[in-house]
């Protein structure tokens, strides 16, 4: 009976343990990034002959910064101004490290 304790006890110690260093990151919608992440950018300065459409995937670092990983774009411009106007730069309220984000963005004459 005395190792059935000791053993219940291990159990609940190292459960409790496993609970107490679990940090956890509040779910933040991806609206409200995308609302935040859209305040960041400006008029470009390029010009613009018809409307674009593109994808953004990024995620963020450790320290909550916009890492851009992929932008379905090949033209250069289009490239620069999101890189200049996105990546390494900080939200108020950023989302989880590591979870990728997809952001449409329209850029419009």
């Amino acid at each position: 009976m005395k190792k059935f304790n000791l053993l219940a006890l291990a159990l609940a110690i190292g459960t409790m343990s496993l609970f107490a260093t679990t940090n956890e990151v509040p779910d933040i919608p991806a609206k409200v990034i995308a609302n935040q992440i859209t305040s960041l950018f400006t008029t470009p300065n390029f010009a613009v002959e018809e409307d674009i459409s593109v994808n953004v995937l990024f995620t963020f670092d450790s320290e909550g910064k916009i890492v851009i990983l992929k932008v379905d774009s090949k033209d250069k411009d289009v490239l620069n101004y999101v890189n200049e106007c996105m990546n390494h730069r900080t939200i108020d309220i950023p989302g989880e490290m590591n979870r990728v984000f997809t952001l449409p963005l329209k850029i419009v004459r």
